[in-house]
């Protein structure tokens, strides 16, 4: 009996390493950390997401086709043909944002790439971030638009702003189902509002995440008022 246990044993030994040796390795990856798979946005954020949220940018079907898995009524937007709405700063894969899962104070408008990382952002990190600081639901932002044909800062010469491609998202200010509001000119380091100052000092740091370059009140005097978010390779946080 012990001899017949220990020979049904090995077998299945046997047949489990024949198993798990016929599967590539990479096969047991989650679909995440695949490079190959397609880009979902319900995918964690972590380096490979981040790559193929790059790649969104020379592949406007790709992106146009993401969108169109967001849920019914959690995404209100139009995909525009490519214009030159101003000379010299032609816009191509953008989008006309009217609501998201939330609402904004206008519409705008703005390259599908950077509309992929929003919502992404907005359903992982933001709306929760919202229930744990505020203990209420995001239902509002306002924002200070996207598109603007001009050089950074708006000086004569030097590279061109991420917003002249409308790659660029400015946000000063969100508002919660309760009511609150968290301004991020009055309220980033406001000690007598410690709530909303934890707030969009942590909303802060989990956009660095899924933008390129975030950039706020501690980066200078021009972003005190609001939060820079584009889609730009520089990884800069501030």
């Amino acid at each position: 009996m012990k001899r017949a246990f220990f020979h049904y044993k090995r077998w299945a030994f046997a047949l489990l390493l024949l198993v798990v040796s016929s599967q590539r390795p990479w096969d047991l990856l989650p679909a995440h950390w695949k490079p190959w798979t397609p880009l979902q946005l319900d995918h964690p954020i972590n380096a490979v997401t981040r790559m193929k949220l790059s790649r969104l940018q020379s592949e406007p079907e790709a992106c146009l086709s993401l969108l169109a898995t967001v849920p019914q009524g959690s995404l209100d937007y139009l995909a525009l043909e490519d214009y030159t709405p101003v000379e010299s700063c032609p816009l191509s894969n953008v989008v006309r944002v009217r609501s998201t899962a939330i609402g904004f104070n206008a519409p705008f408008t703005l390259s599908c790439p950077l509309l992929v990382r929003w919502v992404m952002f907005e359903q992982q990190a933001l709306q929760p971030l919202a229930l744990k600081h505020q203990g209420s639901a995001l239902t509002k932002v306002e924002h200070f638009g996207t598109f603007a044909c001009r050089n950074v800062y708006g000086r004569a010469t030097g590279r061109r702003s991420q917003h002249s491609t409308a790659s660029a998202f400015d946000v000063a200010a969100f508002t919660f189902e309760n009511g609150a509001v968290a301004n991020v000119l009055k309220d980033w380091d406001a000690e007598e509002d410690p709530q909303n100052s934890a707030f969009l000092h942590a909303v802060h740091d989990e956009a660095c995440r899924y933008f390129g370059t975030v950039l706020g009140p501690d980066y200078n005097q021009p972003h005190e008022n609001h939060f820079h978010l584009d889609t730009s390779n520089f990884n800069l946080c501030r």
